[in-house]
């Protein structure tokens, strides 16, 4: 009789230790160690200030699986405090970890942070880079892949290999001058050349008849560029985090902090082939080349680079709404499992946000709804935890632009959990604006110039947009998108331009409850810093 109960209580003991197991083998854990440090190169031929991270510049690339958790210490070795924010990993529940000044203090010099996040149910390609001051004009920015697990399918063939494109636009100046030249009231300077990962040329390497996937990124400060491959299509497959349906494509536009991933297929004649990136919407077009060279091509690249697309606004926003979102693929998405549909649930309120430039107190500064945003001392995620008074308030900043005089404040709009918001972004200047908001993915839905009114609605994709964390607004237009607020915390909603950020155009979006659930968001870090009116509280 007793041998007859234990063989079964034996059985639940080691299949529940092969469960646990299971589940730890689910979700690693993943450490790295990162030393930032400051040193010379010369990109454009011009010996300068970089940044490096490990030696390296652009720095160490991210290559994670869906779920991984990710402890990752930062060791500041600048002159100046220092913090990386993730552009487009959503945190769930986790703003602690955001890397930007309205979350966390920034690392002091010779100091150390521990990162600690989880690149929760996502797929796709990403990038990191520096949030403080004018370091992301210095570098410090890196690639962030995310891979599928093995049990989740994606909507294409497994690529032979893949190539990372970090590619933005540069200035010899150094980051500290270009800083005080923002401070002193003025804009920036035309950038001065364009790079593909840190570098004026470079060469990608691949085999005759195989497939790669080219992850892109816009890790510029200013500038929207065109991307095209001599000779080549694009099979469109992912948009930050989104798949997507795979229209083929012969040049691509990729706005300031935006990622696109593509299928390239080397179906030609064995020979090296010119990649082009070139800015957009400039009177002067910057462009940069690399090389897609064939292992077994004996042959330079030759012939004209291929041309892109002109000065044309109606051309990018119609190819921008050819992007559409993948309804069947079964992979990490927002609501992967279908129970509701983003196009069919009533909004519960509307935001509009009108970017300007105002002048104040006689010096250039960019602003939202007529604030332009300050940094505090104290982050603001820490004083709402502490609740230390006078920090910011949530009734600096209207939900509508007011028409009013432009002003200063480390402005708060305050949104409920749970809610389904429509934000439209106006652009009535004749810049191109890239928006980003910390946090989330959302739903680009529409498109269109002059002003927005209601009955744009009637033109909204209802049925099969993409999500993305970053979107174009085209000069004298607007973007409208539609945002899911189901992950709570504090979060940076900003302009991906940085000379606008660091002057004003942005503000921190508070997804709040009445209700403290560890359901709803984590708790304060034990390691976290803290800085400003914080000093001397604990977690």
């Amino acid at each position: 009789m007793a041998r007859t109960l234990l063989l079964p209580l034996l059985v639940c003991v080691v299949l529940a230790a092969l469960s646990v197991a299971l589940v730890k083998a689910d979700d690693p854990y993943r450490f790295y160690t990162w030393t930032v440090t400051s040193g010379t190169l010369s990109p454009l031929g011009v010996p300068q200030e970089v940044i490096f991270i490990n030696g390296q510049f652009p720095g160490p690339r991210l290559d994670v699986v869906t779920n991984d958790n990710i402890i990752l210490n930062v060791i500041n070795k600048l002159d100046q405090p220092f913090l990386l924010t993730w552009n487009g990993i959503k945190q769930r529940k986790n703003s602690w970890q955001d890397g930007v000044l309205g979350t966390n203090c920034p690392i002091p010099p010779n100091s150390n942070y521990t990162y600690k996040f989880q690149t929760k149910d996502q797929i796709g390609s990403y990038f990191y880079f520096p949030s403080t001051l004018m370091h992301r004009a210095a570098g410090g920015y890196g690639g962030i892949n995310i891979y599928q697990r093995p049990r989740i399918p994606i909507p294409y063939p497994i690529q032979d290999g893949d190539f990372t494109l970090l590619i933005g636009d540069w200035f010899k100046t150094n980051h500290k001058i270009l800083r005080q030249t923002l401070d002193s009231g003025k804009s920036l300077p035309f950038p001065d050349g364009v790079l593909i990962n840190g570098q004026g040329h470079t060469t990608f390497n691949g085999d005759q008849g195989k497939t790669y996937m080219f992850r892109i990124s816009n890790v510029g400060l200013s500038t929207s560029f065109n991307f095209r491959i001599q000779g080549h299509t694009m099979k469109l497959v992912e948009v930050e985090g989104s798949h997507t349906i795979q229209n083929i494509y012969d040049s691509l536009d990729v706005h300031v902090g935006q990622s696109v991933s593509v299928l390239v297929t080397l179906n030609q004649p064995p020979k090296d082939y010119y990649i082009v990136a070139s800015t957009r919407f400039t009177k002067n077009v910057l462009t940069a080349t690399a090389i897609l060279h064939y292992t077994n091509s004996h042959s330079p690249a030759s012939g004209p680079l291929p041309t892109g697309p002109t000065y044309e606004i109606h051309w990018s926003m119609k190819q921008a709404r050819t992007f559409r979102w993948n309804l069947t693929a079964n992979a990490a998405r927002p609501n992967p499992q279908g129970s509701f549909h983003y196009g069919k649930i009533n909004t519960t309120r509307t935001i509009v946000l009108a970017n300007s430039a105002p002048l104040i107190n006689g010096k250039l500064r960019y602003a939202v709804n007529g604030i332009s945003y300050v940094n505090s001392d104290t982050p603001l995620k820490l004083a709402d935890y502490f609740n230390i008074p006078g920090i910011f308030s949530v009734n600096s900043i209207q939900s509508v632009p007011s028409g009013g005089a432009s002003s200063v404040a480390t402005s708060v709009m305050q949104v409920n959990l749970h809610e389904y918001i429509e934000v439209v972004f106006q652009n009535n200047e004749k810049t191109m604006q890239s928006w980003h908001l910390d946090g989330y993915d959302f739903w680009v839905v529409g498109y269109g110039s002059g002003q927005w009114a209601a009955e744009k609605r009637r033109t909204y994709n209802l049925a099969d947009t993409l999500t993305r964390h970053t979107a174009q607004v085209y000069p004298q237009s607007w973007t409208v998108i539609l945002v899911s607020l189901d992950n709570q915390g504090m979060w940076n909603m900003r302009s991906a331009i940085w000379e606008r950020q660091y002057l004003g155009q942005q503000f921190y979006l508070k997804v709040w409850n009445a209700v403290h659930s560890l359901a709803n968001e984590y708790d304060i870090p034990s390691n976290i810093l803290v800085c400003g009116k914080a000093v001397g509280h604990h977690p």
